[in-house]
């Protein structure tokens, strides 16, 4: 007998309740998909990055000033977000701006945000 008031005490399987759940459930490859999705954000340069983008397009130089790294640490954040499509970039002379890449990114984050701001 379990003693743990957080685990069953009897092995009860609910057929109907697995059932309906199982048709629903995520693939292997859905879920390791999500699960990349959600690493762009376990990041605080990222979310800082990503932050900055909700304003507007910018430049890496900008990114860099603006969070006192050097263009080098940047650009490798921004490689990462952009090779997980969570970012995009177009070049214009010899700058190259970077914007999101759709709008399911500010309201993943802004989610994520108003969840831990309803616990403060």
């Amino acid at each position: 007998m379990n003693n743990s008031k957080f685990e069953c005490e009897e092995l009860q399987i609910h057929d109907e309740v697995v059932g309906r759940i199982k048709k629903d459930m995520l693939s292997v490859e859905r879920s390791n998909e999500l699960s990349t999705l959600f690493k762009m954000f376990a990041d605080p340069t990222r979310l800082k990055i990503l932050g900055m983008l909700f304003h507007e397009e910018l430049c890496v130089c900008d990114i860099a000033c603006l969070l006192n790294m050097t263009h080098s640490a940047v650009s490798h954040q921004l490689s990462v977000l952009r090779q997980n499509h969570i970012i995009k970039y177009r070049r214009s002379g010899k700058n190259v701006f970077y914007s999101l890449d759709d709008e399911h990114i500010q309201m993943i984050y802004d989610a994520g945000l108003a969840h831990i701001l309803e616990r403060s």
